[in-house]
């Protein structure tokens, strides 16, 4: 018997399919509640876990000014044509204990970039072994594997730059599965209508690491010694995977504690959008014009995030010309914004859904546009103001802010358009999604050798141009429900 959507045109099938709710019916037992549940408890531990994450992936930026010899580094360009300086000496009571090293800017570059190089190579694999064997396991020993190496780098450093290097490469490596693996439990733990809450919950912990990291990083060089630096960050992770590895398991039904009302309610509202199938489709994959939607607005989105998270410290000091310790402060402030943004948005985008029944393609696409091309407007704001210090500072702040409305619009869209492949589709895009932070830093140096005003507003518009059109192609191809290559033979759901 034909339903009466088949009598509708496609279009309009569509359009009805997309509005109606993933769950007809609460659960039996009553409503699920949300405090103290085990899926949040999962996401507060993961948001904790990607807070480590970032802080041993940009704490070496703010050590090596310390690891640098300091008549080494005074070799770059000093014909600098930024901004009058306007900040006030501060007295130095600078720890000076820690080893020196007698790195040129090409080696610093070298050390700093070399991260990236092993975090693209992990991240299909990462993807493939989580769709087999779980996120659990993959993500914590990700985590485990670059703290310990962590804790090595000053030994490493102390031995050559090639072992630093190699030491820095290998915890890319290791971090490269952590964002797979976690997508891919996701698509066992988050129900559909609370995706966007919950993956910007656990997600928002690197932004949070960034921040926080930062300026810690600086204050432990400034008062200690550039070492503890590691040592600190290397230890907090390992407590971390002690943690994880006691509280979590890949899914609800090995999870010893969860409530069966909670259990029934997240299988429930994920039985029509997983599959059984063990092979993985990568033809029809591959051929999936949402999922290069995906790829480009990832792609389009890192170009800025890792242009500014590598050199905005570098325009801060260059252009704008504050100290160090502004520095340290100011340049965490952008991704403090981005935190509260992501938090926030996911509430929203989530709210709109179950609300105001939106569909899910309608918010991932406005959540993308708003947090890159919002992002663009003020980077390009930002590099035409030029010397007004603190109105540049607020731009670039509510550019990196507003970034944070990504989080619940393409970068989630992997679990609304093939759940089951979640960690494999994300390995695909952040595999593409990592190009820019190898190449983007560079070619921005290349187009600063003055370190100039204008100079840099050419940097800015690149960026802004790119974000543009990545948010362009991702409206215009971006899907919000699970297709049909992701189903092998089960009724399409739509969210």
């Amino acid at each position: 018997m034909r339903s009466p959507a088949d009598h509708l045109s496609d279009s309009e099938s569509e359009d009805a399919l997309h509005r109606t709710p993933l769950l007809q019916k609460p659960p039996q037992g009553g409503p699920v509640p949300i405090c103290c549940s085990t899926r949040y408890n999962l996401a507060m531990i993961a948001f904790f876990g990607f807070f480590i994450l970032y802080a041993l992936r940009v704490n070496l930026s703010v050590a090596l000014v310390d690891m640098v010899d300091s008549n080494k580094s005074m070799e770059r360009n000093t014909t600098s044509e930024g901004c009058p300086e306007h900040s006030a000496p501060i007295g130095d009571f600078h720890n000076r204990t820690g080893k020196k090293y007698h790195w040129d800017a090409e080696t610093q570059g070298w050390i700093l970039g070399s991260f990236f190089y092993g975090y693209i190579i992990t991240q299909i694999p990462g993807g493939y072994v989580a769709s087999k064997i779980g996120g659990k396991l993959l993500l914590g020993f990700g985590i485990l594997g670059t703290s310990l190496l962590t804790l090595l780098t000053p030994i490493a450093a102390d031995w050559g730059v090639g072992f630093l290097i190699a030491v820095r490469a290998l915890e890319g490596l290791g971090e490269g599965v952590t964002y797979p693996a976690m997508h891919a439990m996701w698509s066992s733990w988050a129900p559909p209508l609370e995706r966007s809450k919950l993956l910007s919950i656990s997600y928002a912990g690197a932004q949070l690491g960034t921040v926080i990291s930062l300026p810690l990083s600086g204050i432990i060089c400034f008062y200690m010694d550039w070492p503890y630096v590691f040592y600190f960050f290397g230890a907090l992770g390992i407590l971390w995977f002690i943690l994880w590895i006691w509280l979590v398991s890949d899914t609800p039904e090995t999870h010893k504690t969860i409530s069966v009302l909670e259990k029934e309610y997240i299988l429930c509202s994920l039985k029509d959008q997983l599959t059984a199938q063990k092979s993985v489709p990568w033809i029809s994959m591959l051929k999936s014009l949402p999922l290069w939607s995906i790829v480009v607005a990832h792609f389009s989105y890192n170009w800025t995030f890792y242009t500014l998270l590598t050199l905005l410290p570098t325009y801060m000091k260059e252009i704008l010309r504050f100290d160090a310790q502004e520095n340290g402060l100011l340049s965490a402030l952008p991704y403090f914004g981005c935190w509260i943004c992501m938090l926030l948005s996911g509430q929203a985008a989530d709210y709109l859904r179950v609300t105001w029944t939106f569909s899910t393609v309608w918010v991932r696409r406005v959540f993308s546009l708003i947090g890159m091309i919002g992002p663009a407007v003020f980077l390009v704001a930002a590099g035409f103001i030029g010397c007004d210090y603190y109105l540049a500072i607020a731009f670039l702040t509510i550019s990196t802010t507003l970034g944070g409305f990504c989080t619940s619009g393409f970068s989630i869209n992997h679990l609304d358009i093939a759940p089951s492949y979640a960690g494999i589709l994300l390995g695909i895009t952040n595999s593409f999604g990592t190009i820019p932070g190898m190449i983007g830093p560079v070619i921005a140096k290349s187009l600063t050798p003055n370190n100039t005003v204008e100079e840099w507003q050419m940097v800015f518009y690149i960026a802004a141009g790119i974000d543009v059109f990545g948010a362009l192609f991702f409206t215009a191809f971006s899907k919000g429900e699970v297709q049909d290559w992701a189903l092998h033979g089960y009724h399409r759901h739509l969210n």
